[in-house]
């Protein structure tokens, strides 16, 4: 069951990363990764062709209040978003009644392969499951995207199944590749992390 997450007053901090939500003032950095050929189209968009562009989704991001800016505390950039959005799982009767949202994000390529990512997905379910109460977060990744892959296996999601379907915005279809964590195994994730 899809559950309403208002991120309006929520930072959440990693060793290297903030997680908050945007402000205006981010609107250079926004376009300066999400301009770049290649990083939108890895999440299933177009990458922005103009500051208008930009500009519109950046104020979207702020209105629904559910996408993270991930700022990169060493030089205060925003490099990335992370968005808490409507499961695929609401539509599976296996997991339609538990409390779900599903994490999608993009990071910008200059910060690509430095663990960023999984940083801030753990960040991210340590605040759907502590704070909010969920009982469980899916993820997806296009089976062509290998660094997306990468990240959801670190972060011990589960696989539960692929399918296929259309990308509007790209106009292609696409195999996508669908995870989920369960409250129980973030919880024996994290101690086996603890541990080692």
């Amino acid at each position: 069951m899809d559950i309403e997450i208002d991120i309006t007053n929520t930072q959440l901090e990693t060793q290297r990363l903030i997680l908050r939500p945007w402000k205006e003032s981010d609107l250079c950095d926004f376009f300066e990764y999400a301009s770049v050929d290649g990083v939108g189209e890895m999440a299933g968009w177009k990458h922005h062709e103009s500051v208008e562009v930009s500009r519109e989704i950046l104020q979207s991001f702020m209105a629904d209040k559910n996408v993270f800016a991930i700022v990169y505390k060493e030089n205060s950039k925003v490099i990335g978003s992370l968005g808490l959005h409507t499961s695929w799982a609401n539509g599976d009767m296996n997991y339609n009644h538990l409390k779900l949202k599903e994490i999608g994000y993009v990071l910008s390529k200059s910060y690509w392969g430095q663990g960023l990512m999984p940083e801030a997905v753990n960040g991210a379910l340590r605040f759907c499951f502590d704070t909010v109460g969920l009982d469980a977060v899916t993820i997806g990744h296009f089976a062509y995207n290998n660094q997306s892959r990468r990240v959801i296996e670190k972060c011990g999601f589960e696989f539960v199944k692929q399918c296929e379907y259309h990308v509007k915005q790209l106009q292609k279809d696409v195999i996508d590749m669908q995870y989920i964590m369960s409250r129980d195994r973030w919880n024996s994730y994290r101690i086996a992390e603890s541990r080692s």
